[in-house]
C-alpha cells in the first residue's frame, strides 16, 4: 500500500527520530524488523486485539505507515486510579494471549534492546505511561519498534515500573504504590507463583535498563550515551535500589511467599 509523503507534524520520543504524524496516520522510519512489526500487528487485528496500531504499508518516501491512535499520552500515571491501572493489567494480558498465538516466519528480524530471561512469546519491551494513548473508553499501546522475544512476567515487571510508579519519587506513598501495584497484577490475572516470580524480577528488570544506559555510555552508542548523559540511567538506578528494598512488602501486597525464586 502507498501513501503520498507529506512532511507531517513531528512526534517527539526519547530513542527513534524523524516519526511524524500525516492526517490520521504515523510515519516511521523504516528499519530492518519494520517488516516483522507490520506482520505482529496484522496478527493482532487478525486475532481481534485492537489495542495497537494497525499497519498501512509504506509511503513514497519509504516510511513505515501506521495508524493514527486519537488520545492522551502522558508519561505521568498519577491520572490512572485503582480501576484504570486494572484495565491496564487487562489490555496487557489481552496482548500477551493475542502475542502468544503468533508464530514469527524465519526471516523475522526484531530490534530487542536487552537481552529478557526467556523467549517464550514477542513482546512490547516498552510498555510504559508514555506509550499508552487512553481515552475514555480504550486504551492503545504504541510504538513497537523495540518488540521481539520475550516473556510475560519481563515484559509485565517493566510495566509495573512505569504504570504503578514503583520508584522513591513516585507522588504516592509505599502503601498506595503497593495498591497500585496490586490492581495491575489484578487485572493481569496472575496466579500465585507467577506472583511470586514477578516479585522477584522487578529488580532486576528496572536495573537491567541501567546497565543498558551504562554500557550503552562506555560504547558511545546512541541514543543510549545520550540517555545516560541526560541522566537518565540514574533514575532507574534509583528506581532499582528501592524496588528490591521493598521486596517483600511487594510479596505481601501480592499474597506470595518473600522467599520465592525466578
Amino acid at each position: 500500500m502507498n501513501h503520498d509523503s507529506q512532511e507531517g507534524v513531528p512526534l517527539t520520543g526519547n530513542v527513534t527520530m524523524g516519526v511524524v504524524r500525516v492526517g490520521d496516520t504515523v510515519r516511521r522510519p523504516a528499519m530492518p524488523w519494520s517488516a516483522s512489526v507490520d506482520a505482529l500487528l496484522a496478527h493482532f487485528r487478525e486475532v481481534g486485539f485492537e489495542g495497537a496500531p494497525q499497519a498501512l504499508g509504506y509511503d513514497e518516501a519509504g516510511r513505515q505507515v501506521l495508524s493514527f491512535s486519537e488520545g492522551f499520552v502522558d508519561p505521568d500515571p498519577s491520572d490512572l486510579d485503582i480501576s484504570r491501572l486494572t484495565e491496564v493489567g487487562r489490555v496487557i494480558r489481552r496482548l500477551h494471549d493475542a502475542s502468544s498465538a503468533y508464530i514469527p516466519p524465519a526471516e523475522t528480524v526484531w530490534n530487542v534492546a536487552i537481552a529478557p530471561d526467556r523467549e517464550d512469546l514477542i513482546c512490547h519491551h516498552d510498555l510504559a505511561p508514555w506509550n499508552l494513548v487512553r481515552t475514555a473508553n480504550k486504551l492503545t499501546f504504541i510504538d513497537w519498534d523495540g518488540a521481539g522475544p520475550g516473556s510475560r512476567l519481563w515484559d509485565l515487571a517493566y510495566a509495573a515500573h512505569g504504570f504503578v510508579p514503583l520508584s522513591p519519587n513516585a507522588p504516592f506513598s509505599d502503601e498506595v504504590a503497593g495498591q497500585r501495584l496490586a490492581a495491575l497484577v489484578q487485572g493481569y490475572g496472575l496466579g500465585q507463583e507467577e506472583r511470586g516470580r514477578l516479585v522477584d524480577m522487578l529488580g532486576p528488570r528496572i536495573r537491567s535498563m541501567y546497565e543498558l544506559l551504562r554500557s550503552g555510555h562506555e560504547a558511545s552508542t546512541q541514543p543510549w550515551s545520550r540517555l545516560w548523559n541526560e541522566g537518565h540511567a540514574t533514575l532507574w538506578l534509583a528506581d532499582a535500589v528501592y524496588v528490591e528494598g521493598m521486596r517483600s512488602s511487594w510479596a505481601t501486597v501480592l499474597g506470595t511467599s518473600t522467599d520465592s525464586t525466578c
